[in-house]
């Protein structure tokens, strides 16, 4: 394939990312934060407290954080404990990766068709107030958990490259 074709493909495949990562994080959070600020109005400037935005923010909220912690694997920049790992020698810390991508991706890998069952099972309960079904909720959670057993697994095939070739630094 020629580079110019990969190159688009490759622009393509990263603005698909950006749907959910970027796009739909995003107005999930700007939702939840108009709708907790429509919220304190009401509440202590009206006082007549309205109902909706409380369970609106909690659908937000949710979307916010599972499509934003995509985002920010895509970016490695999750919070992690590197005491030991930072004092380990690169070998040592391409295992260390290896062991901790196989089991990250293994696990996601056996709980995403349970948890599909189980959102997909969801959609007969709905909200109190608005009647919004439960799959739409926690549906973000199955594109979170694809997308970090890809991610996870591009990292996985990178280490192992690196450990054939003898790549190690």
């Amino acid at each position: 394939m020629s580079e110019e074709k990969q190159s688009i493909w490759c622009k393509l495949g990263q603005f698909l990312l950006d749907i959910p990562e970027k796009y739909v994080a995003g107005l999930a959070f700007t939702t939840l934060f108009v709708v907790f600020v429509l919220q304190i109005f009401f509440r202590y400037v009206l006082n007549h407290p309205l109902i909706w935005p409380y369970e609106v923010s909690i659908f937000a909220f949710i979307w916010t954080t599972v499509l934003g912690a995509c985002f920010a694997k895509r970016h490695n920049v999750h919070v992690n404990f590197g005491l030991v790992y930072d004092r380990m020698s690169p070998m040592g810390q391409l295992i260390f990766r290896l062991i901790g991508n196989v089991l990250l991706v293994s696990a996601f890998s056996i709980a995403f068709y349970p948890t599909f069952d189980y959102i997909k099972f969801m959609r007969i309960d709905k909200s109190v107030y608005l009647k919004i079904p439960f799959d739409i909720a926690f549906g973000p959670y199955l594109v979170f958990m694809a997308l970090i057993i890809g991610r996870v697994g591009y990292d996985l095939f990178i280490d192992i490259r690196k450990l054939i070739k003898g790549d190690i630094q």
